[in-house]
């Protein structure tokens, strides 16, 4: 049993393991890496309705009794299992709108990415076949905690289990040039990586002061602040919820800041061989490469 004294705030959730077939964890304060698969069998949906952050919380401040710790070479997976539904939240920065055309929208813009795209944060980001314009966006994600529907705005975090990084990769060409929805721009494999963990609301003071940035080979595209978000992360899960039921482990993706390659003159599209690094301020860091379809 490890030391009592680790703190319930430092309750960071992980997945390890090999792709598919990952375990459950925690992150303790001190940095080390716990399996908690002996005690939760996954941090999926059933996990977040039946209360389990709440007796994850108490598995900690009891030592983490029969955890041991886990290789820090193994691999991350997405920290929660892969979720309902993705909902996306378009052009909700303005210089972001502004780089993207077609105005400023008055009410969230949304649209789904398949929850096939879900992805580790380390794991390769795969060029789709016939794809010409693959771009990065660098995200606040939110993961739903408990059943929400037509959500009061005042309560609307009540319903937040935590926030992660989030990466919305996007095909330009298959997203603007090829008719219909967004839908086929951004659902490809390896699309929506998340991670390293999911940082536990109650660690998160307040969602509209972190600053979140992307790399390009070591190169910054993208700085912001999610304070500058035009919708607020309040308002999104009520505005959300108006329109569709989420269930626990749903994630929102809460918009992008402005430096998209599509947003460059000329555009930088990322190629094979590429480095994208994002991360968010207490939150942590996706890191991947880009690579051609296997």
């Amino acid at each position: 049993m490890l030391d009592k004294q680790v703190g319930i705030s430092a309750m960071r959730i992980i997945r390890f393991g090999e792709e598919g077939r990952e375990e459950p964890g925690v992150v303790l304060a001190d940095g080390r890496r716990i399996d908690a698969s002996g005690e939760f069998l996954d941090f999926d949906e059933a996990f977040f309705e039946m209360g389990g952050l709440e007796s994850l919380a108490e598995w900690i401040s009891e030592g983490c009794p029969g955890g041991a710790e886990i290789d820090p070479e193994v691999r991350l997976g997405p920290p929660i299992a892969r979720p309902s539904k993705i909902i996306c939240v378009g052009k909700n920065y303005l210089e972001h709108a502004v780089e993207f055309g077609g105005g400023i929208p008055s009410e969230p813009v949304l649209f789904m990415k398949a929850s096939s795209a879900w992805s580790g944060p380390a794991d390769d980001v795969l060029i789709p076949r016939s794809s010409s314009k693959l771009d990065y966006e660098v995200e606040l994600a939110v993961v739903v905690g408990r059943v929400a529907s037509y959500v009061e705005e005042a309560d609307a975090l009540d319903y937040v289990a935590g926030y992660s990084v989030f990466c919305d990769y996007s095909e330009r060409a298959f997203q603007n040039e090829m008719g219909g929805q967004w839908t086929k721009g951004k659902s490809a494999d390896s699309f929506a990586p998340m991670g390293p963990c999911l940082v536990t609301a109650d660690e998160v003071s307040d969602p509209q002061g972190l600053r979140l940035w992307c790399k390009v080979n070591g190169e910054l595209r993208q700085n912001g602040w999610t304070g500058d978000m035009l919708f607020s992360v309040r308002h999104l899960v009520s505005y959300i919820s108006r329109f569709m039921t989420l269930f626990p482990g749903d994630v929102i993706a809460t918009g992008t800041p402005s430096g998209v390659a599509m947003g460059m003159d000329p555009p930088q599209y990322l190629q094979a061989g590429d480095w994208v690094e994002c991360g968010i301020e207490g939150l942590g860091e996706l890191t991947q490469r880009v690579v051609a379809t296997r």
